[in-house]
C-alpha cells in the first residue's frame, strides 16, 4: 500500500508557530520587533485561499496570542481579518495591478485599519479607546520590506 505524499512537511507550521510564540513574548519586552500583524494577515489569508484548516487554526492561535499580549478584545483581529479578506481586499486587487502597491496597502490595513476598526469597538462597546505610536510606522516599514522580499 503506497502513502500519500502530497503534504511532506506536516510539522513545518507548527514549528513557525512556537517560533512566533517565542517572537511575542521578546516584542512585549523589546519595542523594536514588531507585531507581525501583516503577516499574519497574508498566512491568514492563504490559509482561507487554500482552505488548508492546520494553519487557519495555527494563525488563529497566533492572532490570540497577538490580542492577549496587547490586551485586545478576543477574537477581534480574526473578524478584522476575516473582514479585510472578503470585502476590502478583493475591492483593491481590482483597483490595483502592482503587485507591490497591494502588499503596501494591505500593510497599512492591516495596522491602521485595524486600530479603526478597534476604536469602532471601543465605541459601540465602550472599551477605551486604543492608543497609537510612532512605532506603527516602523512596523510598517520593516512589515512592508519582510513582504517585499518574500515570494
Amino acid at each position: 500500500m503506497q502513502r500519500s505524499l502530497s503534504y511532506q512537511n506536516p510539522l513545518t507550521p507548527y514549528f513557525y508557530g512556537v517560533l512566533f510564540l517565542i517572537y511575542t513574548a521578546l516584542s512585549g519586552i523589546y519595542l523594536f520587533l514588531p507585531p507581525l500583524l501583516a503577516i499574519l494577515y497574508f498566512y491568514f489569508s492563504k490559509a482561507l485561499k487554500k482552505e488548508d484548516s492546520g494553519v487557519l487554526f495555527l494563525v488563529i492561535f497566533c492572532l490570540l496570542l497577538f490580542e492577549a499580549s496587547n490586551g485586545y478584545v478576543l477574537f477581534s483581529t480574526i473578524i478584522y481579518f476575516f473582514l479585510l479578506h472578503k470585502y476590502i481586499v478583493p475591492k483593491i486587487m481590482q483597483n490595483f495591478s502592482c503587485a507591490t502597491c497591494i502588499r503596501f496597502v494591505v500593510v497599512l490595513l492591516a495596522y491602521f485599519g485595524f486600530f479603526l476598526f478597534y476604536s469602532l469597538l471601543a465605541s459601540i462597546f465602550m472599551f477605551p479607546a486604543p492608543n497609537i505610536s510612532y512605532y506603527v510606522i516602523y512596523y510598517i516599514a520593516i512589515e512592508f520590506l519582510i513582504m517585499s522580499i518574500s515570494p
